[in-house]
């Protein structure tokens, strides 16, 4: 006799040990699905009802969910054998029901004599429903819902089906709900992501279409530049300025991309500090006007390679040697210098202007997207506010640094760029 007692202890044992063996298997598998990049919600609820019919050993399994929208139970998921029953109603006065709005656990041994037990699905399914036992779904203190599982094959239900079942659900509520919570953020970003396409094709027709009459615009205005009527070169010159000023707001909007410049999308390779100087100076004639301001470029060392992305480093201080040329008054004084300090094994850029200057809490704050020095309602100066943006990503992105200098209003600014030498990174 006593023999048998300790056999039936023992596998008792053995099967809780199984159980949950089970149960940590089932949390395992629930996290790698909800570590993937992408969620499918309703892989991941197949999952919860097979696991929640096999640990029971019951035929089928369900999850019903409360949605909020429609003020109503809904069947989210089921066994495979019962998916047909997915989106159907289940009333509030229902086993289910009473489950979810008393948030206890329900075990019926026989639900045909239960009078809370809903026949329509039943009819439905053509199927017949003998014995039930569910929990609530319950995450962060919330009922979201319920777990149930349907036809023991050996009744009655035990403490430990609702026990195992218990647990189950606890971890079913967390992952529902993160898996719901990590979904909504999938259709956030997509529905961004075309919000951001549609962003980059308004920017780019209309850059283009901007770029054809204006360049057309700054010709005829060249030309009359040259005229020697004092009153036409004027008048001239002031076309040619603001078309300048729409030139460089055409160029801030394409450019808006680098904003968020990474280190991986640049394609970098060793440039003579000189070569950069040199195409720096050449696209400063290019856009600017030699009546208007007296731009100096001075290089201490022509030779001395930096690693760079070499069109992303141009666009980068093309934005700050326009920040200074905007900021200056006509005939401004604006100096460009480049050296190499081989102690610190970096080159180093400045760009100084003579302009209206910088306040002291000003001298971080200009660099964040779209900060303006002066107040929208006042401003003299055009632009768009995120040129010195761009620039400290493209600074940022070539492991560089990028800061701003001045004695205050009035005296002039300076922005320098330190970069690594292309000696030091290779």
């Amino acid at each position: 006799m006593g023999d048998s007692l300790d056999i039936g202890y023992v596998q008792q044992l053995e099967a809780q040990v199984a159980n949950l063996k089970l149960l940590l298997e089932i949390n395992n598998v629930l996290n790698t699905i909800l570590l993937k990049p992408t969620i499918n919600i309703d892989a991941l609820l197949g999952y919860l009802m097979d696991a929640a019919a096999k640990i029971t050993h019951s035929h089928s399994a369900s999850v019903i969910l409360w949605k909020e929208e429609l003020g109503e139970l809904v069947i989210a998921a089921t066994t495979t054998d019962t998916s047909n029953l997915i989106g159907t109603i289940v009333p509030l006065d229902s086993i289910a029901g009473t489950i979810f709005k008393e948030h206890k656990v329900v075990l019926v041994d026989d639900a045909t004599r239960d009078p809370r037990h809903y026949e329509g699905i039943d009819q439905t399914n053509k199927f017949i429903t003998q014995s039930l036992l569910g929990v609530p779904l319950i995450a962060r203190d919330k009922v979201i819902g319920v777990l149930e599982v349907i036809n023991k094959k050996s009744l009655p239900w035990t403490i430990e089906d609702t026990r195992n079942l218990t647990i189950l659900g606890g971890e079913a509520a967390i992952a529902i709900e993160v898996g719901q919570l990590v979904m909504a953020l999938q259709q956030a970003n997509t529905e961004l992501a075309d919000l951001d396409n549609l962003k980059n094709d308004f920017i780019a027709i209309a850059s283009h279409e901007l770029r054809t009459p204006l360049g057309i615009i700054m010709g005829y205005a060249s030309f009359l530049q040259e005229e020697d009527d004092a009153s036409v070169s004027e008048q001239a010159t002031k076309v040619m300025e603001s078309a300048m000023q729409l030139r460089r707001i055409i160029d801030a909007m394409i450019n808006l991309r680098y904003l968020k410049q990474k280190t991986e999308q640049l394609q970098r390779e060793p440039i003579p500090l000189g070569a950069i100087m040199d195409d720096l100076q050449h696209d400063t004639l290019a856009v600017t006007s030699s009546r208007t301001h007296q731009i100096r470029f001075h290089t201490d060392d022509v030779h001395t390679r930096i690693f760079v992305d070499r069109s992303r480093l141009l666009m980068g201080l093309n934005n700050l040697l326009n920040n200074a040329v905007t900021y200056s008054p006509r005939n401004g004084e604006i100096d460009v210098k480049a050296w190499v300090n081989l102690v610190t094994n970096e080159a180093t850029i400045s760009i100084k202007d003579n302009g209206i200057g910088l306040a002291s809490d000003q001298l971080e704050r200009i660099f964040k997207e779209f900060y303006q020095v002066e107040n929208h309602m006042i401003r003299r100066y055009g632009g768009l506010g995120i040129g010195l943006s761009i620039a400290h990503a493209v600074i940022s992105a070539h492991h560089g640094t990028i800061w701003a200098e001045s004695d205050g209003l009035g005296t002039g600014a300076t922005f320098l760029v330190t970069l690594p030498l292309a000696e030091t990174v290779e």
